[in-house]
């Protein structure tokens, strides 16, 4: 049943969609793949790992 569900959202039976600059031609499937990427890229560059805080050491 959740097979026909889901079948129903996303009509896969037409021609893919391409975006299309220049010499570039990618499909906005890929297109979107790759910009998730880059975001997951970069927050994981600039979102601080839990429990790394540097504490003042005391002598």
């Amino acid at each position: 049943m959740a097979e026909t569900l889901l079948g129903a959202l996303v009509s896969l039976d037409g021609p893919g969609h391409y975006f299309h600059w220049h010499w570039i031609n990618i499909s906005y499937a890929n297109l979107t793949v790759i910009a998730l990427m880059v975001v997951t890229f970069a927050a994981a560059l600039l979102v601080p790992f839990p429990g790394r805080r540097h504490k003042k050491e005391t002598k």
